[in-house]
């Protein structure tokens, strides 16, 4: 399989440059053909304009890619996006952007990629990776946009769009069924109640058995999930000049995929935990092919293989969240300016049961209740068309009530109470953002964002006593500016050279039992870029250079997460996409990235490691359960590959359609293949480099009314781990699911 990464990523890049830099025939082609595909509209400066004309990174993903690619959650569009990956800690969704994500799972963490649907900001990372309906796009701006969009955009941000009520009557109704009795049941209606007011309801049920076998009974339904959703909107145009939608969604998620867990096993011994351990102790200094649990646990408490797992019946793992969003958004035309309000307040609620030393023994087994509360409320101003000065304004507020209930069992449950902590976020925030045409080829963009954030009302429970220990309140504040110079050589092109600043808001260390205060991550942007867009033929360049400082990284033990400010870093790396129409009838998108995410300075990293039973503090360092358990200690990780961050990703994807039986066959499959990458700071567990390849048929008979479709996913049949969970109780894989495919139904009326 090396081989073929190999190549895959030779074609890749191939492609880019020969699309890239050396266009040649296919611009003039292109160029005679611009009116064969419409120019891409894109919001990432907060209005609509052509996305060759903002001088910004971004991906933008149709819904038809969405498609073709078998995206059903927002967590899989990582295969339609370059230097995008999408991973989680347990049920916590984590995107990275360009080596910039985050592993801090605690109380007012946040995460360093926003994400918001419709113009609102989805701040649960529990709450994140959901699954898709009557999605009409996917924006993913690529590096710091800290003057839009404010904190925890350090990374970028990811902007789902989907389409408002219509007067005009329609419906639409699609269900598949799948590998693992997977199944998916989607309805959407939208009507006029009057020639002002329209109404629409979608809802959405996905089910199956799941592809985890559970070792120690043999049940083959221990990864069984339900998860569905509603959601209704009334949009009323109130006056010419003035709109109303109102929404409400409400949705169950009843899954534990992400936290079905087996025993990682360090297949060449490059995790070390036995390295700074005397042979004596072990009998070995390596642990190559050594499950990394428990090192006397007897082999029929872990399972190893991909979607084999060891799970005590009694005390099974489970994730659920119930969330309730009202959402209202009100536009007016005020004359001079366009004003939009964007009025929210979610409320999510989760339980996480999990065993965290990934073995069947219960050693230690966690119950997380997560109570979340967010209000958040923006009046975004933007200018009108057509002028020399273009600009966007805004006034942001934003509160966040975030509160852990942590209970645990030392045997099958039940669960006695171990722990707990809480935080209220606030945040202020104005900011302008100034667009000036120097000359018709010439701008120049200014923009800042003040904003204040401040930690409140926050507080722990001491361990089992269940003492309330309250901590002061955190306020800080940060100005992240943004400067821009575009040229503007041709109507069909730009070139763009930028610097942004952004952050990743302060946060205290209540969830490892302490009330240190973590100050917030900093990272200065550099970034030269091209843009294309001839109509057949599209695609974008950058290079990037980030300067990345104040790192707040976490460890695990025994329940408790360790926060603090550890690490200075260093990313550059260039990326390109391209989106070529070959035909009318043939359509082709690929993507590739080379990303160099290095820390610069890390001296104390945290580093897993077997105890050392022969050492004069045997007792201390091996802890409660004696030689065999796993203790932290520290590493010089200054050097070292950042978490989550490949050097290379890439994927190609095509489309070709033709007519078969007087109706539209479609036949499109999208190929994305990521390089090696670490899972952790110290580079103890590695993912090694993989493909996974999409395919879709779909047939639309000369109605246009119905479709049938047949699909595979991962046809390269990898089996890749999509988390490991490190804590002083074991070291835990969760494996990507293998082959699937599957068969769907549509219907239009």
């Amino acid at each position: 399989m090396k081989s073929f990464s190999s190549r895959t990523m030779t074609s890749i890049f191939g492609l880019a440059a020969v699309l890239g830099f050396a266009p040649g025939a296919a611009l003039a082609q292109a160029a005679s053909a611009q009116s064969a595909v419409d120019a891409v509209i894109v919001t990432a400066q907060r209005r609509d304009e052509r996305a060759r004309d903002v001088p910004i990174s971004i991906t933008t993903v149709a819904a038809t890619q969405l498609q073709a690619a078998n995206v059903i959650q927002l967590s899989d569009i990582p295969r339609l996006t370059p230097a995008l990956r999408f991973d989680s800690s347990g049920s916590f969704s984590q995107p990275t952007i360009r080596g910039v994500g985050t592993a801090v799972t605690t109380s007012g963490g946040g995460p360093n990629v926003g994400i918001y649907v419709d113009g609102f900001y989805v701040a649960n990372p529990e709450s994140t990776a959901f699954d898709l309906t009557n999605v009409k796009s996917i924006q993913v701006l690529k590096g710091p946009q800290g003057t839009l969009f404010g904190r925890n955009t350090t990374g970028g941000a990811i902007l789902v769009t989907t389409a408002d009520p219509s007067t005009a009557t329609a419906g639409q109704f699609k269900a598949s069924y799948g590998r693992f009795n997977a199944q998916t049941y989607q309805g959407y209606a939208t009507v006029g109640l009057s020639d002002k007011v329209a109404f629409d309801v979608e809802g959405q049920l996905r089910k199956g058995d799941g592809y985890f076998t559970n070792a120690v009974d043999g049940d083959k339904k221990v990864g069984a999930y339900q998860n569905w959703s509603i959601r209704t909107g009334l949009k009323a145009e109130v006056s010419d000049a003035v709109s109303v939608l109102l929404r409400y969604g409400h949705s169950k998620t009843d899954d534990p995929t992400l936290l079905l867990t087996n025993a990682y096993v360090d297949r060449d011994g490059g995790s070390g935990m036995l390295s700074r351990v005397p042979a004596a102790a072990y009998g070995t200094n390596s642990t190559a092919n050594q499950q990394l649990v428990y090192f006397y646990a007897p082999a029929a408490t872990y399972a190893t293989k991909p979607g084999q797992v060891a799970v005590d019946p009694a005390a099974p793992d489970s994730f659920t969240n119930t969330s309730d969003t009202f959402q209202g958004t009100v536009r007016a035309d005020l004359g001079f300016a366009d004003l939009t309000s964007y009025t929210q307040y979610r409320k999510d609620s989760a339980v996480n049961l999990g065993d965290l030393d990934a073995t069947a023994i219960n050693l230690f087994n966690i119950y997380l209740g997560i109570e979340n509360r967010t209000f958040t409320q923006e009046f975004l101003f933007t200018s009108k068309p057509g002028a020399a000065l273009q600009w966007t304004s805004g006034l942001y507020y934003f509160r966040n009530r975030d509160t852990y209930i942590v209970e645990a069992a030392f045997s099958p449950p039940p669960y006695m109470p171990f722990g707990g902590s809480s935080t209220t976020t606030y945040s202020y925030a104005a900011f302008v953002d100034l667009t000036y045409e120097i000359s018709p080829k010439l701008f120049l963009t200014a923009g800042a964002r003040y904003g204040h954030d401040e930690v409140k009302d926050a507080y722990y429970r001491i361990q089992f006593v269940q003492t309330k220990v309250p901590a002061e309140d955190y306020p800080t504040n940060k100005l992240t500016p943004r400067v821009v110079l575009r040229y503007k050589p041709t109507d069909t092109s730009s070139l763009y050279a930028s610097y942004s600043k952004g952050y990743k808001a302060g946060i205290l260390n209540v969830g490892g039992q302490s009330t240190k205060q973590i100050k917030p991550e900093d990272i200065d942007a550099l970034e030269a870029g091209y843009k294309y867009d001839g109509g057949r033929l599209s695609f974008d360049l950058a290079s990037y250079y980030y300067f990345y400082k104040n790192l707040q990284v976490s460890s695990f033990q025994s329940g408790l997460a360790d926060i603090t400010n550890a690490a200075k870093a260093r990313i550059y790396g260039l990326e390109g996409s391209a989106r070529y129409r070959l035909s009318d009838a043939f359509d082709l998108n690929l993507g590739a990235a080379y990303t160099h995410a290095r820390y610069r300075s890390f001296p104390a990293a945290a580093y897993y490691s077997y105890c050392d039973p022969t050492g004069a503090v045997a007792a201390l360092a091996c802890g409660a359960i004696g030689p065999g358990s796993i203790t932290q200690t520290v590493n010089d990780s200054s050097g070292y590959q950042m978490p989550r961050a490949p050097d290379f990703t890439g994927n190609i994807g095509v489309n070709y359609h033709r007519p078969v039986a007087e109706g539209q066959l479609t036949v499109s499959g999208n190929l994305y293949y990521t390089s090696k990458f670490y899972f952790d700071s110290s580079r103890q567990f590695v993912q090694p480099g993989y493909e996974v390849l999409a395919l879709r048929a779909q047939w639309v008979d000369p109605s246009e009314r119905y479709t049938f479709a047949v699909f595979g996913d991962n046809l390269t049949n990898q089996r890749y781990r999509t988390q490991v969970l490190s804590n002083t109780l074991g070291i835990g894989s969760i494996w990507s699911a293998p082959t699937t495919w599957g068969v769907s139904f549509g219907a239009k009326f």
